[in-house]
């Protein structure tokens, strides 16, 4: 027996995952995506991403990490394939940093393995980088990569084998959240509830959030690395630079990936319906940086850049909460939104089945609660 009647607005892992949630717990569910399912233009749809304990500063977020771990095992486990390698992630960090005294307490709090590396062995290991300026360079565990692509083609199959309804190339046009309505150019529909997991578009459909969750255009590089460097990235683990001018963080080349690059910094600007290429003005800073923090950098062939969008609030916390009578927002505000897709879905879907108190969730899904 149906508990209820779920829309969902969306099809990027937040609303794939909340549609997920919601089936499992015995509703029927419906997903609207403006494109195709999964949609190429989605912030989600994406090669590879980082998945990781550290955290710095924003200690609610690594206490979170353990819960979003088994999430992704459930998935693992629903979908019969596991699109995840387990690696180390490095942190290089070239200049006194306050990311790194929260990073060491919540890592041991949490028990993850880690330890410091001594700078005169870094050549060595990792002769992509570029030794000058370093401080200090932290081996972490309890990290590795993420293979977005993959997780949503394989979600939108389980969801559609599942009994979910999905309406791809349907733009979603005007939301009712006292009514949970939804109006499509196909006609209206109308739910026990309404989920809106919209990415960079929420603004258009929860004008409020103008100014509050904005949208970021960011750029990525994809890379052939020089053929001297090429054993040292194929055996690479993900590499963070933590820098105050180069910063930026890598991706290694695995199979059916290429070697990416991207900086730390939100532009806060763009529009998401713009296309995605990467202008020189995009990459400009990426550039700037990458020469800063990896060794050689100009010998590095350029396969494509790449844009994709975010959403931004000024403390890079998720909004996960009621809006409105029957409506539910989700939208993760920053680039560690992929990571914690499932555990944001499952605690939409929770909140609705009642298994879990609403008026908590919107500082729990913002980093806010952290251990005593």
């Amino acid at each position: 027996m149906s508990k209820g009647r779920i829309l969902v607005i969306g099809g990027g892992i937040a609303g794939l995952s909340t549609a997920w949630a919601l089936n499992k717990r015995g509703f029927d569910v419906e997903l609207f995506e403006q494109g195709p399912l999964p949609h190429p233009r989605a912030s989600s749809y994406d090669e590879h991403r980082i998945i990781r304990h550290a955290y710095g500063e924003m200690e609610g977020y690594a206490y979170l990490m353990p819960q979003a771990f088994k999430l992704w095992d459930a998935l693992w486990a629903d979908l019969g394939a596991v699109h995840y390698d387990k690696m180390p992630a490095i942190y290089f960090m070239r200049e006194a940093t306050s990311w790194y005294e929260p990073t060491i307490r919540t890592l041991r709090e949490m028990h993850v393995a880690h330890h410091e590396i001594p700078l005169g062995d870094i050549a060595g290991l990792y002769p992509m980088i570029r030794t000058e300026g370093l401080s200090r360079v932290l081996h972490t565990e309890g990290a590795g990569v993420l293979y977005p692509i993959r997780i949503l083609t394989d979600l939108v199959s389980l969801l559609g084998r599942s009994g979910v309804k999905l309406h791809a190339d349907t733009k979603v046009d005007s939301v009712d959240l006292e009514t949970a309505t939804v109006r499509t150019g196909a006609g209206i529909c109308k739910g026990d509830a309404v989920v809106i997991a919209a990415g960079a578009w929420v603004n258009h459909l929860v004008p409020s959030l103008a100014g509050i969750a904005v949208p970021s255009r960011q750029a990525v590089m994809f890379l052939s690395p020089p053929q001297a460097l090429a054993a040292a990235w194929r055996n690479a683990p993900v590499l963070l630079d933590i820098g105050i001018e180069s910063g930026t963080y890598a991706l290694p080349p695995r199979p059916g990936t290429r070697l990416k690059i991207g900086d730390h910094e939100f532009t806060r600007k763009g529009h998401p319906d713009d296309d995605r290429y990467g202008t020189d003005e995009d990459v400009a800073r990426l550039n700037l940086a990458a020469r800063l923090a990896w060794a050689d950098f100009d010998k590095y062939t350029v396969l494509e850049r790449k844009v994709c969008y975010y959403t931004v609030t000024h403390d890079e916390g998720f909004l996960v909460r009621r809006e409105g009578a029957k409506g539910w927002l989700s939208s993760a505000c920053s680039g560690h939104g992929f990571k914690m897709g499932p555990l944001m879905g499952d605690a939409i879907a929770a909140a609705i089945a009642g298994e879990r108190d609403a008026e908590v969730l919107p500082a729990w899904a913002g980093g806010i609660l952290v251990p005593a």
